[in-house]
């Protein structure tokens, strides 16, 4: 009797979880060349042939209060996920990031001896460590981005891999401005600065204000730079419009009509970057582009993250390195006169900043999605 195609259950839940599993379809394909992919799939993964059940834009949600507002949507679309995707009888199920939506479908589907994998460790170390027991339950096998997370995996028994970052390999140790200039029709002989204000409603609406403010003093002390912001879509374009409303004269916005990867091109052809912490600030990072991270959550959010982090570092270049190499300017300290102050401070350390950059770039080129693919396969080899 001939075997089916291997069919994959995959969720992700926000852009960045996109570009992982678009990574990690051709690499998965290249194992086992039938391979289907089926959950909730974003537009990179859908272009794929990844079959979606549900608008990834359903999970885009970050904050315990945010979060909280939503839990019985959540909770109604994990529950028929779970139905379709066990009647499906699929092979193995891949959560990509998402871990408060994934945790919970993978430790279903390993009581019903489906292999389970977490792809993106849940900052664990950071804060609620206590959701490791639940990682244990619930995934045969974590797939790390950061170098140092299987160490703490280790200490708890729970079986986790170091694979890289796809957008490390993706991405040249050296990435000109003057291209992408030239594409987004930009001036090549006057500096840009790229905001990228987030993806989520609430991030555009909390962090937007602050970028606006600072934007204007900013202009009147240099105002021959240019001014590129990214809107991952039409909906954030029209809502940075509204904020930005009394100095579209003085700026650029590049939306999804672009192509893809929008935010990553504005930063290719910056000199400069104000954003919103998240993947962007790794995918600066490894641009090599000097950038201060502003992130602000619901006050209430806030509130409890503080009873509960513990790290005093947010960013992921940060993490990476281990110490303050780029501003963070979190909740009350995102305010546009110490925009302005950082702004100047990157602009003088900038070749510095650069080569630091390359050295983290470095540590995470490892060829991520093929490592990931064969530590999956890995398992699935050893339960048959």
């Amino acid at each position: 009797m001939t075997r089916r195609s291997k069919l994959f259950g995959i969720v992700v839940g926000e852009a960045s979880g996109d570009l992982l599993g678009a990574a990690l379809i051709p690499a998965l394909r290249a194992i086992y060349p039938d391979a289907q992919f089926v959950g909730i799939a974003g537009p990179q993964m859908q272009a794929l042939g990844a079959q979606t059940l549900a608008p990834m834009e359903r999970l885009s949600v970050m904050g315990l209060v945010e979060v909280l507002g939503r839990l019985r949507e959540l909770i109604g679309l994990r529950a028929r996920l779970f139905s379709e995707l066990a009647g499906r009888q699929i092979d193995a199920f891949i959560g990509i990031d998402a871990p408060d939506f994934n945790l919970g479908l993978e430790q279903r589907f390993k009581a019903l001896g489906i292999p389970t994998f977490h792809y993106v460790s849940p900052s664990v170390w950071a804060w609620r460590p206590g959701r490791v027991k639940v990682i244990r339950r619930a995934c045969d096998r974590v797939l790390c981005l950061l170098p140092f997370e299987p160490a703490f995996y280790e200490r708890h028994g729970v079986d986790a891999v170091f694979v890289g970052h796809p957008l490390a390999d993706e991405l040249p140790l050296r990435n000109e401005r003057q291209p992408e200039r030239e594409r987004l029709g930009l001036a090549a002989d006057r500096p840009v600065l790229a905001l990228l204000p987030g993806s989520r409603q609430g991030e555009v609406q909390r962090i937007g204000p602050v970028l606006h403010a600072a934007l204007q003093p900013f202009l009147a002390q240099n105002p021959q730079w240019q001014v590129a912001i990214a809107a991952i879509n039409a909906e954030r374009r029209q809502q940075i419009e509204q904020i930005f409303a009394d100095s579209l004269d003085r700026i650029r916005i590049f939306d999804a009509s672009w192509g893809q990867n929008v935010g990553r091109r504005v930063m290719q052809a910056a000199d400069q970057v104000w954003l919103a912490s998240g993947t962007a600030s790794l995918e600066a990072m490894l641009i090599g582009r000097p950038m201060l991270v502003l992130y602000r959550f619901h006050w209430l959010t806030y509130l409890l993250a503080r009873c509960l982090v513990k790290i005093q570092l947010y960013s992921l270049p940060n993490l990476l390195a281990g110490h303050d190499l780029v501003p963070e300017l979190i909740q009350t300290q995102a305010q546009p006169e110490h925009v302005l102050a950082m702004s100047a401070r990157i602009a003088q350390q900038q070749e510095e900043l650069t080569q630091q950059f390359a050295v983290l770039h470095r540590q995470l080129r490892c060829h991520a999605s093929e490592r990931a693919a064969a530590a999956i396969q890995e398992v699935l080899d050893a339960r048959a």
